[in-house]
């Protein structure tokens, strides 16, 4: 066996399957595989590897994580992003967008203790402008910041967020997040499609996640775009701690063990009923809990 100090540290740049592109300190590119036949490496990934011949490589192991993204529903999980601090939910004001998945995208980020920018696209669509930002309207009340933009007029609003953070841009095909890529980074050339009007939605065009640098300190990350966010990899607790709005009322219940759904002397359902909780975010927490009490 090699001695650990011939593995080299890497970091996942690009991920295709089993295939992964890794970026070595030197600043070399290899492309490189995971040992064994199932393999939860995601791009992000801190990673020790071993050199072979043709930029190619092994993958011998995988640091510890920082934060992980990932989403998952009754059969899977689908790992997004691996030691990112900042979660970027890029909506639109066309096509349009689904707030059930940016709140279950934002409730994922809180879980994992990632911090959330929502960025809204095309905002010099400015009829479309209004509507987008009243569907946006209870996310800011809850505190999460918004940015509002045009990714093909002008991007530099967006920088002072990314200075210094690796941030993992989110969201629905269609909403522009190649366009972003473009804009923050010339040359990269990130495939971009026209939106089909008929489906109303965006042609799928990032296929695998790519790490890109902005600078030294500032890293990038494109995911393929969602049409849905599943979350019953989190817990009943987990749940509860994911909405931050709720930290105030948690533990004032008057049974220990309340659901949150009919119980008397809910404390959450009472926040609700007096307006310190939208009673909108109090069902959706009721629905995800149900999804994952369906798992146990």
């Amino acid at each position: 066996m090699n001695a650990p100090s011939s593995l080299l540290a890497g970091l996942i740049v690009a991920a295709h399957g089993r295939q992964y592109r890794v970026r070595l300190a030197s600043g070399e590119e290899w492309l490189c595989y995971p040992r064994g036949k199932k393999s939860e490496l995601v791009c992000g990934d801190c990673v020790r590897v071993r050199g072979g011949q043709s930029g190619l490589g092994v993958i011998e192991r995988a640091e510890a994580r920082s934060t992980l993204l990932y989403r998952s529903d009754a059969l899977r999980e689908k790992l997004i992003a691996a030691n990112v601090d900042q979660l970027i939910l890029v909506a639109a004001t066309e096509p349009a967008f689904s707030t059930a998945l940016l709140n279950r995208c934002l409730i994922a980020a809180e879980a994992a203790g990632i911090s959330s920018l929502i960025v809204l696209n095309k905002s010099d669509i400015s009829n479309k402008l209004p509507m987008a930002r009243q569907r946006l309207a209870l996310l800011t009340r809850l505190g999460y910041p918004l940015l509002e933009l045009s990714a093909t007029r002008d991007v530099r609003s967006l920088l002072p967020y990314l200075e210094g953070k690796t941030s993992v841009l989110v969201g629905q095909s269609g909403m522009g997040k190649s366009t972003l890529i473009n804009a923050l980074i010339p040359g990269v050339r990130a495939a971009t499609q026209e939106i089909s009007a008929a489906l109303a939605s965006g042609k799928h065009t990032t296929t695998h996640a790519q790490l890109y640098f902005l600078n030294p300190e500032s890293r990038l990350m494109d995911s393929p775009g969602l049409q849905e966010f599943g979350l019953r990899h989190l817990d009943f607790a987990a749940l509860e701690h994911a909405f931050p709005e709720f930290a105030l009322h948690l533990g004032n219940c008057r049974f220990r063990d309340c659901r949150h759904q009919r119980e008397p002397g809910c404390a959450l359902q009472a926040a609700a009923e007096s307006g310190q909780i939208e009673t909108e975010r109090l069902r959706l927490f009721q629905t995800l809990a149900q999804e994952a009490r369906g798992k146990e």
